[in-house]
This record gives structure tokens, C-alpha cells and sequence, in this order.
């Protein structure tokens, strides 16, 4: 998965992920669940918390960075204590050597996603990025890939602030791309 770290309407957003949950898991009847996730502040707990409310399901957790430096990515402790909550029942975690800065570790850890996952479920306003790789550099690579996407329209922040923004009426609307 990959999406926006700053959400609005999170109800919204929350009904659009369990919409394309129950479209992934129509496609497989039977079959586990296998998400992969950073864990990020925003969508990636967001989805992480409404997989693991479904059965037959497992948390891959590609970790971009070693736990101490990580910890400076969250705004509170509260989200660090969820962090380490989902952490914690995870199945497994994939830890990448120093690549670099920051981006360099993030994009890593998307292109493991990519190369690991068969539909890529993005919490994304459709808009270009507003840095270097983020939610709609992957769902480019993805689209290039040819891979199914479900899309959960969801609003990204006002650019160079953390202030997130809704979409209106799309916030939280689903879209299935070969699917």
C-alpha cells in the first residue's frame, strides 16, 4: 500500500479502504490477506488498522529505516505507540541497509512493495508529487507496471504544510484500475 500521510475525513477514508479490501479479498475467496506497509504516519496505519480487523490476514512491515531514526518520522507518541503496536503483530519485517538519505531508504522500501505485492492500494489525491518519491511516484510505477490499483480518493495537505486537505464529495471514493 502507499498513500498521503496527513488525512482529513478519516471515516470517509476508512469506507473507501474496507470498499477495496472487499473487492481484493472477492478477487481470492479463501486465500489470506498479506499487506505490505512501512507503517507510516497517516494511510499507512490506517490501513494497516482496518486489514487487521479482517481474518485470515498478515502484516509485512518493509521498514526504510533502522527504529531509532524512524521514530523521528512520527508527530506524537501516540503515533509512535501505534507504530510499535502494528509492528509488534507483524509477521514479518524487511530492514534495508543505508542507502542513502531519506529518499533513497523510502523509495527502496516502495520498490519492495511493488516487487511483492499483486494489487497496490493507494490512498492518493491524483495529483503529481509534491517531492522527491511519495504516494504518486508508486502508483506511476505501478500504473507502468501494469499492475491492479484500487484507489481510494483521498486529499494530501496543503503544499509546504502539514495542514491536510479533503477532496469534498471524492474524499474516500474508490476506483479499481484492471481490476
Amino acid at each position: 500500500m502507499t498513500g498521503h500521510r496527513f488525512l482529513a475525513e478519516v471515516d470517509r477514508l476508512s469506507v473507501g479502504v474496507d470498499r477495496a479490501l472487499e473487492r481484493i479479498a472477492a478477487a481470492s475467496p479463501g486465500s489470506t490477506l498479506v499487506l505490505l506497509s512501512s507503517l507510516a504516519e497517516g494511510a499507512d496505519m490506517l490501513v494497516a488498522q482496518r486489514v487487521l480487523r479482517r481474518s485470515k490476514v498478515r502484516l509485512i512491515v518493509p521498514l526504510p529505516l533502522p527504529l531509532e531514526d524512524y521514530r523521528q518520522d512520527f508527530s506524537s507518541e501516540n503515533h509512535w505507540q501505534e507504530f510499535e503496536r502494528l509492528l509488534a503483530v507483524s509477521k514479518k519485517v524487511v530492514i534495508f541497509p543505508d542507502g542513502g538519505g531519506r529518499p533513497q531508504v523510502y523509495q527502496a522500501a516502495e520498490k519492495y512493495i511493488l516487487d511483492h505485492c499483486s494489487v497496490l492500494i493507494a490512498l492518493w489525491d491524483g495529483k503529481p508529487a509534491q517531492g522527491i518519491g511519495g504516494t504518486a511516484e508508486v502508483v506511476l510505477k505501478a500504473r507502468t507496471l501494469g499492475m491492479p490499483i484500487a484507489w481510494v480518493h483521498c486529499g494530501n495537505r496543503t503544499p509546504g504544510t502539514n495542514q491536510p486537505v479533503s477532496l469534498g464529495e471524492e474524499q474516500g471514493v474508490v476506483s479499481f484500475e484492471k481490476m
